[in-house]
């Protein structure tokens, strides 16, 4: 008899710190008989360290190695990932995939989501996302009221930046990194300067908050936002 395929859970982790790691999250990561985590070619995952502390010796990990590179990475790394995890998944067992931040905001787990999806079950858990751990970073409200937001991610051109931002009354550029500069000419363009905050690896011991009039251009690391407000 045929086992009973195992369950595919996408786990947020949050921005850094482990004790935002939420109760669900915890349960399910020490259950799981496999964990998967992205990482980078050479080195160590980010997600998995979250972690770190409440991973046994028993579980299987699985590193899903990720160039970090400018361009998206090609989609045959997320298709022999998807399929490394099937195996594991059609031997009975579940497999807690991580994910930093949230799954769903961002999150590399969803161009795997899309490949194992109406296949396997797979359940989301929500983790605390960067915008949010960001604002309580900065001692700032992300909105109130009737107020919108937009979310921009900053690989945008200049003037999609400029015409995302245009209406709405406040905004959250994320992955500012290497467009840094770019994203200065922008807010300089439309008079943002002033009201633009700088957070860099927020929840971390390394983190930073400051004015983004503040910041040198040069080393600004790729988990970086800058959160804008027009009203006060």
């Amino acid at each position: 008899m045929a086992a009973i395929p195992g369950r595919l859970f996408g786990i947020g982790v949050g921005p850094g710190d482990p004790e935002l790691l939420t109760l669900k999250a915890l349960r399910l990561l020490r259950a799981a008989p496999v964990v998967a985590y992205p990482a980078p070619e050479r080195g160590d995952s980010f997600a998995r360290s979250i972690v770190a502390m409440w991973l046994d010796a028993g579980q299987r990990e699985i590193p899903i190695r990720i160039p970090m590179q400018p361009a998206p990475p090609p989609a045959a790394i997320y298709d022999a990932a998807a399929e490394e995890l099937a195996t594991e998944l059609d031997r009975g067992d579940d497999v807690a995939l991580l994910c930093q931040g949230d799954p769903f905001f961002y999150g590399s787990f969803i161009h795997l989501f899309t490949r194992l999806a109406g296949r396997y079950r797979i359940e989301i858990v929500p983790g605390v996302p960067s915008i949010t751990a960001c604002a309580a970073a900065a001692s700032t409200p992300l909105v109130t009221r009737d107020e919108t937001l937009a979310v921009v991610p900053a690989t945008l051109g200049e003037a999609e930046i400029a015409r995302r931002l245009g209406d709405s009354d406040a905004a959250a550029i994320v992955k500012l990194g290497r467009h840094f500069p770019k994203v200065r000419r922008v807010l300089s363009e439309l008079d943002l300067l002033d009201s633009a905050l700088y957070i860099e690896r927020a929840t971390l011991p390394t983190q930073r908050a400051a004015s983004f009039t503040c910041v040198d251009a040069g080393p600004v690391p790729y988990f970086s936002t800058t959160l804008i407000r027009r009203r006060v």
